[in-house]
């Protein structure tokens, strides 16, 4: 008798293979068979006429531990009800390990109160075996994050390294990397990785090499010199034949939407050059970011201190509102605050509105935010193009990943206004793209969602539904699986998804959470 027997479903394995009829069983965490099991009986059984089973989905891009998701909501239910079983964090330079000293995490970390749990490891393996002894829903494995890694040495300070410091972080990835850790992240768009030279990437990168890891980025630029920072990641690559992975590639600002024709180009050319090169995409025309992005570049300059003291200062805030004007790259009046911890009520509120009823410009409502928030607000803000995320989500190298993190609905009584990519990415692109417009297939997209990711990440027996593989598997009826998140109410389970086996245990059954916690950490 098998553990789990899933009857009567369309199988779509994750390969991009057609679907086909199947019966799939399970015994304890992994598949034990596949075909026609009319005969066979299970202690669990699901008849699943008329629905799909498929991989779990891996999100390569997620954000539940720098959002201290993980420690404080392990259920992690908005991923689950997206039919997510893997997640990978540590992205965008960011990771929670390894820590030079516990007071590096205060640095670090800017949108969760880090009281709220015991920082009790510093290295990549002490944080591997902490994390091995919790408890959470979905797989977890991360990322070395080179912000992380250059504050260790440098703290707040944003500056060239010397050689004693590079080495310092070199041995700190290269540890990292034989503990556990699936890659190696940075996020040059960010103030304290923006002094990284080219040198010190390459010898970071060919590290990340030796141990065959991932190298994934967050661009320099995600606007008008967008070109420029994607040559940066694939000459990189190129010098070091790291396997590169971009994040949520985006084009920010509507006169800069034309680029990406010029980018897609460049990615599918360096493919065709050998250079191992995929990137992800998130299904939204908004973006989540952190509010000081709308000011001049030079404002943040030398870290929060100094932007704060910048805004401070009578001749500089004038500079800076006259330089904002002029620039014009993104409507900021229209972005609506998300996060802001000096009030709940200016959630959901626009910069527009808010200026409005102070009576001042949408620039000065801006800067008195920043000020008085000591720069931690982040807003969503609609500024990409629905025609550029259709071929984005159309390109062979294509996959889907959230940018988002794990949360119940009950979260919205924080005031904090989510991004709906944090309940919706995955069933998003299975309603919208796949059974509206039809950009894609059905399997097509789970490729994008299961065994592409898989593959990109190392995860060795996940990804695909196969004798032998490990049983992270989800049910989903095709005809009615939707996203319900919208940015102006994002606290909304996606439907249409009725099982999520994770290593062989119920997440989600008959579409109810089961409160089982079967995730494991994965090593890379």
């Amino acid at each position: 008798m098998f553990d789990i027997l899933i009857k009567n479903a369309i199988l779509i394995d994750g390969t991009g293979k057609i679907g086909y009829k199947a019966d799939v069983a399970v015994t304890k965490n992994k598949i034990s068979k596949i075909g026609n099991l009319k005969r066979a009986k299970g202690r669990a059984e699901i008849d699943a006429t008329g629905k799909a089973v498929c991989p779990g989905f891996i999100d390569a891009h997620n954000h539940s531990d720098g959002y201290w998701r993980i420690f404080l909501d392990p259920q992690l239910p908005s991923l689950l009800y997206q039919g997510i079983t893997t997640i990978i964090g540590g992205n965008c330079g960011t990771s929670i390990a390894p820590l030079a000293s516990g007071k590096i995490i205060e640095s670090i970390q800017k949108w969760a109160d880090i009281k709220q749990v015991n920082v009790d490891w510093l290295s990549m393996g002490e944080f591997a075996e902490k994390m091995s002894s919790r408890k959470f829903s979905v797989n977890f494995g991360t990322l070395a994050g080179h912000g992380t890694l250059r504050r260790g040495v440098v703290l707040d300070e944003m500056r060239r390294l010397d050689r004693k410091e590079l080495e310092t972080m070199k041995k700190t990835l290269e540890k990292s990397l034989e503990e556990g850790a699936m890659g190696f992240s940075t996020g040059l768009a960010y103030s304290h990785e923006k002094a990284a030279t080219w040198d010190e990437l390459v010898e970071m990168l060919e590290i990340t090499k030796k141990y065959n890891r991932v190298y994934s980025t967050h661009l320099r630029n995600e606007a008008q010199d967008i070109v420029l920072a994607v040559k940066e990641a694939i000459d990189l690559a190129k010098e070091t034949d790291v396997n590169l992975q971009i994040s949520h590639l985006k084009i920010m600002g509507e006169k800069n939407w034309p680029l990406m024709d010029e980018v897609l180009e460049k990615i599918s050319s360096a493919h065709k050059e050998g250079v191992n090169i995929n990137f992800d995409i998130y299904p939204y025309t908004q973006t989540g970011s952190v509010l000081y992005v709308f000011l001049p570049s030079w404002v943040a300059e030398g870290g929060k201190k100094m932007l704060l003291k910048r805004l401070k200062e009578k001749q500089l805030r004038e500079r800076i509102i006259k330089e904002m004007k002029e620039s014009a790259q993104y409507h900021y009046e229209d972005a609506i605050i998300a996060i802001c911890p000096i009030s709940k009520s200016i959630a959901k509120k626009r910069i527009s509105e808010i200026a409005a009823a102070q009576e001042i410009s949408v620039e000065e409502a801006l800067i008195n935010l920043l000020i008085a928030s000591e720069g931690r607000v982040v807003t969503i803000v609609d500024c990409l193009s629905e025609e550029n995320i259709k071929k984005a989500v159309r390109h062979p190298l294509s996959m889907i990943a959230s940018d988002g993190a794990g949360y119940d609905i009950s979260h919205k009584n924080s005031g904090e206004l989510v991004h709906p990519r944090c309940f919706g990415t995955f069933p998003r692109v299975l309603r919208k793209y796949v059974r509206e417009e039809k950009l894609l297939t059905f399997e097509e997209a789970v490729r994008k969602m299961t065994s592409l990711p898989a593959h990109k990440f190392g995860l060795e027996n996940r990804g695909v539904v196969k004798k032998g593989y490990i049983a992270d598997l989800i049910v989903f009826d095709p005809n009615k699986i939707t996203d319900k998140a919208t940015v102006e109410n994002p606290y909304q389970y996606s439907e249409g998804i009725s099982e999520v086996i994770v290593n062989g245990k119920f997440a989600l059954r008959d579409s109810k959470l089961t409160g089982e916690m079967g995730g494991e950490f994965i090593l890379g």
